[in-house]
């Protein structure tokens, strides 16, 4: 984050170091509160993160600019096991989609990263109004599969967004901790655990 922050805002005639701005958006990230990944939640943020660092906050034009930024493709990494894994599900007839607390640059970028077509569903946190863990996200993919909430697996990054929240929709769920030592009977540090 701090290196695409530093870059973008280098622009706009104010230096940071890109590790300054990683600590300051870690910082604004866990003060938000009641944010739903709009336009305007990232607005907020994005000032959240410059306060005190320059004696204005940052132009509309400076948000708009990195608000885009972060909807192109090289800005994001895919895992080496995600194709694998996906083109594995699908071998087995599994039905895929993702939920996201993000916002509505996930369908282009998930276009643009090659990934969109993998899955049926793609559902959006700004777009349902709501955020994980809440369940109205978790049964909008319920209902979009046709399913009973315990037929749905559902993995995620988050032990309390996507693990916990999805079990309390009734899914059953996976924690993916890619760096935890030992995985839990909840948890898996690799795609590979699903096939």
């Amino acid at each position: 984050v701090g290196h695409v922050y530093a870059a973008v805002a280098a622009r706009h005639g104010v230096r940071a170091a890109p590790e300054e701005l990683t600590h300051r958006f870690v910082d604004a990230w866990n003060r938000k509160e009641d944010f739903y990944y709009t336009k305007d939640d990232w607005a907020a943020l994005v000032d959240d993160t410059f306060v005190g660092l320059t004696t204005t906050l940052p132009s509309q034009s400076f948000f708009d600019e990195l608000y885009l930024r972060f909807a192109e493709p090289d800005c994001w990494h895919v895992y080496e096991d995600v194709i694998p894994i996906l083109t594995a599900l699908r071998e087995r007839g599994v039905r895929l989609a993702v939920i996201s607390n993000w916002d509505v640059r996930l369908r282009p970028l998930l276009g643009a990263l090659n990934l969109a077509d993998w899955f049926e569903g793609i559902h959006v946190s700004s777009e349902i109004g709501t955020t994980k863990p809440d369940r109205r996200i978790f049964q909008a993919a319920i209902n979009s599969f046709g399913l009973p909430a315990s037929h749905i697996l559902h993995v995620g990054d988050s032990e309390i967004e996507d693990y916990r929240g999805a079990q309390a929709s009734g899914m059953q769920s996976r924690w993916l901790c890619r760096n935890c030592d030992k995985p839990s009977a909840s948890a898996i540090n690799s795609l590979a655990s699903l096939v």
